[in-house]
């Protein structure tokens, strides 16, 4: 069947979202084969430039109004209307327009906004006092983008991991709280590697809270963190004025023992080095031979 009525119809959903076409004027809903028959980089093409608008949320509406999510994106068709008035959780689908709109037009991190959720239908568990739960939804979601929606999109290469990086992190930075120790802070950004700033804008952009303290609070917490980090980087990129292991060369070569002498010897040679009186990162044998000549100001 010929795709021609769904390019139009994924072409008008584009125009929605640039502000170039109404969304009340909803065109005639193609049938699933002509979605089906739509080409894949066309596809990509109309629905990147859906996400990475300036009105993410009207496009994303027209989107699904004509129909090309329930046959293209079924893991984001099944978030409309989900968790709606029921059990009282907010609307799926709505929160997840809210986040596309509110992170930084990055297209990795717009799709990673999209797909953020896709693993809470699967996860939903009510407890016994009709308390709403999505345990475990960012791993399930993950693996349901990597085992069948990564291919039907298109995504490879970079695009493809990125994309699942997003979804299976990102809670991982709202979780953060003021008392972690700074080798746990190394640990979260040395785990996120390069994919650290995206990572957090989308944490920013997963904050959806009507209540304004709350998402001052959310907020505030992951511009905490990403404070944190840059600080604990700044400190790990200086280069130490002396090479590692040269304590242990001069408890040798001058009999000291492990001992506060020796810790203030060390200091004194770390301010001479930062002050520029002895040259930084040489061999051991550079600052023994520094030590002998300046024996008296050492005390050695």
């Amino acid at each position: 069947m010929a795709p021609d009525r769904a390019v139009e119809a994924l072409k008008w959903a584009a125009d929605v979202a640039v502000g170039e076409a109404l969304l009340s004027e909803v065109p005639e809903r193609p049938v699933a084969a002509e979605w089906r028959a739509v080409p894949l980089e066309v596809f990509r093409e109309h629905m990147d430039r859906v996400l990475t608008s300036k009105h993410p949320e009207p496009g994303l509406d027209a989107v699904e109004a004509v129909g090309c999510l329930d046959v293209w994106i079924p893991e984001v068709a099944a978030m409309v209307g989900f968790g709606d008035n029921e059990w009282r959780h907010k609307d799926v689908w709505k929160h997840t327009k809210q986040v596309v709109k509110q992170s930084v037009p990055r297209l990795e991190v717009r799709w990673g906004a999209l797909l953020h959720d896709i693993g809470k239908p699967k996860t939903r568990r009510i407890d016994e006092r009709g308390n709403v739960t999505f345990y475990g939804h960012a791993e399930v979601g993950a693996a349901m983008f990597r085992k069948r929606v990564a291919e039907r999109l298109g995504f490879e290469g970079f695009e493809r991991e990125r994309v699942h990086f997003l979804i299976l992190h990102h809670l991982r930075a709202a979780q953060y709280e003021e008392d972690w120790t700074d080798a746990a802070v190394r640990r979260f950004y040395k785990q996120m590697e390069d994919g650290l700033r995206d990572l957090l804008d989308l944490s920013r952009a997963d904050i959806t809270t009507k209540r304004p303290e709350k998402r001052r609070r959310g907020v505030q917490q992951i511009s905490l963190l990403a404070k944190r980090i840059r600080e604990l980087k700044d400190e790990d990129d200086r280069v130490a004025p002396l090479p590692k292991g040269l304590g242990t060369h001069i408890m040798k070569a001058f009999d000291i023992p492990p001992s506060k002498r020796l810790g203030d010897l060390m200091k004194r040679l770390t301010a001479d080095a930062e002050a520029g009186l002895v040259a930084p990162q040489q061999p051991p044998s550079h600052y023994i031979d520094y030590l002998n000549q300046h024996r008296d100001t050492y005390d050695l």
